[in-house]
């Protein structure tokens, strides 16, 4: 018995019987033992195709059965087996898809590639499927607390985060009579950089309180009474009092804030002090050193959170308001600069050093104030004394660009300041005015009488358009919201009261 499971004796006797069937002519093949001896040769003949080869060279090779046994062959196997492939994993019946997102677009195919890859791809292409195909954009909640997590948010927290800040209708206090700060003001703001802040300062009585009122909300034909900051009644003027202390606090809805001060140097704050027997902080001896010590602070502390500072004067000139000016800025803080460059500071902070602008509101100017020879004589005066002054006192505002005085240049002014005149504000002057000649004709008998300047609500209009386009630089190193300018100023203020400069300079006039 050979290796290939055949008997060598049988292909012989074959051999042998085929060469004696050839030498008898072809006769007749059927014979008693023909089914037996050709039923192996019938199961090859199956397998191949007997034209391809001749007959010859079937009977030189060996043959070797590629076929199973007769008895697995009735279970239908197929005609022609395609040649053997190397053993594969079971078949999977469904396509586990590891991308639905990604391959819903992409069709079967895209599934069957990815269900057909090795372990370590599959989990590669499964990482990577996670991360989204479009950028995601996360909005900030503050202050939702557990609806930011839950990422349902609630319709009445998200229609408040919507609505409009809460219009203010007067004043609240920033700083108290006590020289102690406030938190309500914090209420009204928002989380946004576009603010401009506007400081006033001022002698008692020049009217501090009705010009901020006509620039943040009211109208000239307005009752005072019904202003945002409160004026000098009648019964507080006839006493000599004053009718704001500490600092006033109002913002618009143009996001313009507006601080109003009590008077400088006030002489009714000096005789409350005397008259109430008042105790005065124990670093201050005499009280009209803590009268010049408050106006100071509240100087220092305007020049260093505010855009621009108003000085509101009612007669030209008081060299004191000056002195005062310059000792205010003199004593100011510095500007907080960041912990990187804290180290490498010299000691000249001129660069870096922040200066407000300053415009000087000539109030209840008459009728000679608003000559030209007199204008001009008014701004070298102020350029004079401000001449070596670091905070910015000319160049944002010109009474000439308002077409004020039409027939005058602008080269008129060799020296323009930020000065500004307001004539009195009385609704009952016009009346007053001398009309012309009865003989004069009848078209300029019904004619007003010649003031010299244009009317007051024309004039408060055009400072108030100059006031608001000033420009807004950043008050420290960093761009600062409306709630970051609070806590802000209130650093600045604590800073302003716990002061050396102000301590040496107090220990001074003791």
């Amino acid at each position: 018995m050979s290796e290939s499971g055949h008997s060598q004796p049988g292909l012989y006797e074959r051999r042998r019987r085929w060469n004696r069937d050839k030498e008898l002519g072809h006769q007749s093949l059927s014979g008693p033992g023909r089914d037996r001896d050709y039923v192996p040769w019938d199961r090859d003949r199956d397998r191949r195709d007997p034209m391809d080869e001749p007959v010859g060279s079937m009977m030189q090779k060996t043959p070797i059965i590629l076929a199973k046994p007769p008895a697995e062959r009735s279970k239908g196997a197929p005609p022609a087996a395609p040649a053997p492939a190397p053993a594969a994993a079971p078949p999977i019946e469904k396509p586990i898809v590891l991308m639905k997102s990604r391959e819903e677009g992409k069709g079967p195919v895209g599934a069957i590639e990815t269900s057909t890859q090795p372990p370590a791809a599959v989990a590669k292409v499964e990482k990577e499927g996670q991360r989204p195909t479009q950028p995601v954009y996360q909005i900030q909640n503050r202050g939702m607390g557990s609806t930011a997590s839950s990422g349902v948010m609630d319709p009445v927290v998200g229609q408040a985060k919507l609505l409009a800040p809460e219009r203010m209708k007067h004043s609240i206090k920033l700083v108290d009579d006590q020289m102690n700060w406030c938190d309500s003001a914090i209420d009204f703001l928002l989380d946004q950089t576009d603010v401009l802040v506007v400081g006033v300062l001022g002698l008692q009585g020049t009217g501090k309180s009705m010009v901020m009122s006509l620039l943040s909300a009211n109208q000239p034909e307005e009752d005072q009474r019904t202003y945002v900051f409160r004026t000098q009644s009648q019964e507080i003027k006839e006493r000599g009092g004053n009718q704001t202390s500490g600092i006033d606090f109002f913002i618009t809805q143009e996001r313009i804030i507006f601080l109003d001060t009590q008077p400088i140097l006030s002489p009714s704050i000096l005789d409350h002090l005397i008259n109430n027997d008042r105790k005065l902080p124990p670093e201050y001896n005499l009280p009209h050193t803590y009268v010049e010590m408050q106006s100071l602070q509240i100087a220092a502390f305007l020049f260093t959170v505010c855009h621009v500072v108003i000085v509101v004067q009612d007669w030209f000139t008081d060299l004191s308001l000056y002195r005062f000016l310059q000792t205010a800025e003199m004593v100011k803080p510095s500007t907080p600069s960041p912990s990187h460059e804290s180290s490498n500071s010299s000691g000249t902070d001129e660069g870096t050093e922040y200066y407000p602008h300053i415009v000087f509101l000539q109030n209840k100017a008459k009728r000679e104030n608003f000559c030209p020879r007199n204008l001009k004589q008014m701004h070298l005066v102020v350029d004079k004394i401000m001449m070596h002054s670091h905070l910015k006192y000319k160049g944002t505002l010109s009474m000439l660009d308002c077409n004020i005085f039409p027939g005058l240049p602008p080269s008129y002014l060799d020296t323009e300041v930020n000065l500004f005149l307001l004539p009195f504000m009385d609704t009952d002057a016009d009346d007053a005015l001398p009309r012309a000649a009865p003989g004069s004709g009848p078209l300029f008998s019904l004619l007003p009488g010649y003031k010299g300047h244009p009317s007051f609500p024309s004039l408060i209009a055009k400072l108030r358009s100059q006031i608001m386009s000033m420009s807004r630089p950043q008050l420290s190193h960093t761009i600062l919201t409306e709630k970051n300018w609070f806590h802000y100023a209130a650093r600045i203020w604590d800073g302003v009261k716990k002061s050396s400069a102000l301590a040496e300079y107090s220990r001074l006039l003791a």
